[in-house]
C-alpha cells in the first residue's frame, strides 16, 4: 500500500522560507515521478511543482517560479519543496503526489497517490 506522508509546513512571514518533505512508502520511489499541488480555501486544487522520475526535468507555476525549488532523493524515498520569498497568497494546504509514471506530469489526474496535505500559512 502506497502512502505519502508531508511534513515542514507551518506558520511564517511574508519573505520567508519553508521546506516541505514528503516520504514516500509502498512502491520503488525511483521510477515515478512526484509533483506538489495546493489548495487555499474555497479555491481548487492547483498545480505548483513536478520533477521526473531521476530529476533531470523540473517544472514550475509561474506564480511560484524563482521561488520554489522541487527536488527528490532517490535514496530516502523523499522529495522536497523549498520555498523561498513567500507571500500571503501562498498560503494553502499542500499535497505531494505519486504519478502514475515516470514522466514529469502537471495535471492532477496524472497522479495516482497523495498525502493528507500539511498547511502552509503565510502572514503578511
Amino acid at each position: 500500500q502506497v502512502q505519502l506522508v508531508e511534513s515542514g509546513g507551518g506558520l511564517v512571514q511574508a519573505g520567508g522560507s519553508l521546506r516541505l518533505s514528503c516520504a514516500a512508502s509502498g512502491r520503488t520511489f525511483s521510477l515515478y515521478a512526484m509533483g506538489w499541488f495546493r489548495q487555499a480555501p474555497g479555491k481548487e486544487r492547483e498545480f505548483v511543482a513536478a520533477i521526473s522520475w531521476n530529476s533531470g526535468r523540473t517544472y514550475y507555476a509561474d506564480s511560484v517560479k524563482g521561488r520554489f525549488t522541487i527536488s527528490r532523493d532517490n535514496a530516502k524515498n523523499t522529495v522536497y519543496l523549498q520555498m523561498n520569498s513567500l507571500k500571503p497568497e501562498d498560503t494553502a494546504v499542500y499535497y505531494c503526489g505519486q504519478a502514475y509514471g515516470g514522466a514529469l506530469a502537471i495535471r492532477s489526474y496524472a497522479y495516482a497517490y497523495w498525502g493528507q496535505g500539511t498547511q502552509v500559512t503565510v502572514s503578511s
